[in-house]
This record gives C-alpha cells, sequence and structure tokens, in this order.
C-alpha cells in the first residue's frame, strides 16, 4: 500500500511540476508579447512623439511685434517648400539662422526673434518640414535640409558670408544647429536647451527598452559637436525637467574650443538668454567678441 501510495503522490507531483511550468511558460509568454507590443507601438508613434506641428497658417507675424521682415518660401533638396520670415536689422549686422524647438510654427518664436533683433541682428526664422505652411512631412533628414535651405538662402541669394551668420538652436533645434554649424563654419553656434542625442533621450524615457534599436530619429550630435570649428556657447537651464543639464556639460565637453557654458534659472521652457536679464547680459557680451559688430540697435 505504501508503495502505492508513493506511486499515486509520485504522480500528482508530476502532474503539479507540469501544471506550473504550463502557468510559467504562459506567464512567460504573455510577458514578451506585451513588451514586443509595446516596442512595436513606441517604433511606429516616435513621430509623434518627437514631432508636434502646428499646420496651416499664421495668425501672426514680425509685424505684430513692430519688426520688419519679408515672407519668404525656401526650398530645400528635394523641392520640399520650406516657410521662413527673414526680419532684416538696420545697417550691415550678422544674422541669426535661428533653429526652433519641436513644437508649434514660426509665431511661437517670435519672442526670441524680438530678443535676438534687440541684440542687434538680423533673424532667419524657418519652420521644418510638416510644420505652419512648410511642405512634406518632419523626418531628421527633412529638418537638416530645412536648415541647408535657410543656409544657402543667405550665402548664395543674400551674397552674406559665412563669417557674418551665427547658428542658433533651441531643444530639438540644437540638434538641427550642431549638424549645420558641422557642416559650414558659421561666425558661431549657440545652443539652448539641447540633448546629446535622440537615442540618449529616449533612454532616459524609457530605460527598460532597446531605445538603440527601436529609435529611427538618431540627432547625433555628441557624434558632431567635435566636427564644430567656430565658438560655441551652451545655454541650459539648472532645473530642466525634459533635458537634463548634464546633456549639455557633456556637448560642452565633448566641444573643442572657444567654448563656453553658461547655465541659467529655470526649467526646458522658462531658461535661456531670453528669461533672465544676467543671461542676457552675458550672451551680449559674448556676442560682442565673436561678431565685434553686433548689439542693440
Amino acid at each position: 500500500m505504501s508503495e502505492l501510495a508513493d506511486a499515486v503522490g509520485a504522480v500528482a507531483g508530476q502532474r503539479r511540476t507540469r501544471r506550473w511550468r504550463r502557468f510559467g511558460l504562459l506567464v512567460a509568454t504573455t510577458m514578451v508579447a506585451g513588451y514586443t507590443a509595446i516596442c512595436a507601438v513606441l517604433f511606429f508613434v516616435q513621430d509623434q512623439l518627437i514631432y508636434v506641428p502646428k499646420v496651416g497658417g499664421y495668425g501672426r507675424s514680425p509685424a505684430d511685434m513692430g519688426l520688419p521682415f519679408e515672407d519668404l518660401t525656401l526650398t530645400a533638396a528635394g523641392g520640399t517648400s520650406i516657410a521662413a520670415w527673414y526680419i532684416p536689422h538696420p545697417g550691415d549686422p550678422a544674422t541669426v539662422i535661428y533653429c526652433h524647438g519641436n513644437g508649434g510654427s514660426l509665431p511661437g518664436w517670435l519672442g526670441a526673434a524680438k530678443s535676438l533683433y534687440t541684440l542687434g541682428f538680423s533673424v532667419l526664422l524657418f519652420d521644418y518640414p510638416g510644420y505652419g505652411r512648410s511642405g512634406g512631412r518632419p523626418t531628421e533628414a527633412g529638418l537638416y535640409a530645412a536648415a541647408d535651405a535657410a543656409w544657402d538662402f543667405l550665402t548664395d541669394q543674400r551674397g552674406l558670408p559665412a563669417s557674418r551668420i551665427v547658428v542658433f538652436g533651441r531643444s530639438l533645434g540644437g540638434a538641427v544647429a550642431i549638424d549645420l554649424a558641422a557642416r559650414h563654419t558659421p561666425a558661431a553656434l549657440v545652443v539652448e536647451s539641447t540633448f546629446t542625442s535622440m537615442v540618449d533621450m529616449g533612454r532616459q524615457e524609457y530605460p527598460w527598452l532597446p531605445i538603440a534599436l527601436l529609435c529611427t530619429h538618431r540627432y547625433d550630435s555628441l557624434a558632431k559637436i567635435g566636427r564644430v570649428r567656430c565658438p560655441k556657447l551652451f545655454f541650459h537651464g539648472a532645473d530642466d525637467e525634459l533635458v537634463p543639464l548634464a546633456q549639455s556639460r557633456r556637448l560642452f565637453d565633448a566641444a573643442e574650443q572657444p567654448k563656453e557654458l553658461i547655465v541659467t534659472p529655470g526649467g526646458h521652457n522658462t531658461s535661456g538668454f531670453e528669461h533672465d536679464w544676467e543671461s542676457m547680459q552675458q550672451f551680449r557680451a559674448w556676442l560682442q567678441g565673436v561678431v565685434p559688430s553686433s548689439g542693440p540697435a
């Protein structure tokens, strides 16, 4: 009887073991399927996470801020139309190519344009493909091509030497500005609240996902900043809740001299030269050092 009981118990134990194995396999399969589904969703929606354009007409223009301007349509490589505003400053100043952030369209960046104008610069604002009145759709290559169209307008059509052009980029636009400055030689590069790469940003937000495999938009500024030979100025907010200050520090460390890093008060959307009087004065002094004729109107 004891042998029979032992045999019955062994069979029962084997059944329990098989049940637990099947349960474990089901759980593991479900987890893998869920993880794969999350990866797939992130892969297919990454464009919507990165680019937040406002599409259509502009309700405001530089004229609403008392600024003279030319309403332009530039043409990027491949024939994509790029909407732009050129705000000329009196005299013969340097011109800032302003590469804006990932959201909105041109009117949302008029405050920065007016601040730069007040510092003594002409300003060329342009929208990325798929933003505002620009054609196409936003892609990494498309944003770079739009910046090239802005550069070509100033150098080819207006005959402005590269030594009279300052390239400025904020947030996502910082990556666009760094790419442009790495391939040309402007008078200076200025970036605000920008990041080392889109992969690093993705890893920050989703550390448990294989971001390097999923991310098709690289914006690898860390790999490019060492090729920028002009003077470089990095602005970053001390309390930036979106792009950590550490990323600007890494870019600064990887950049060649001459360079300067200015940490300003504020978060991602409340920091930079135009939000702090002391930072504005530091910016003015730096600009006058690299583009001597810049200054207030």
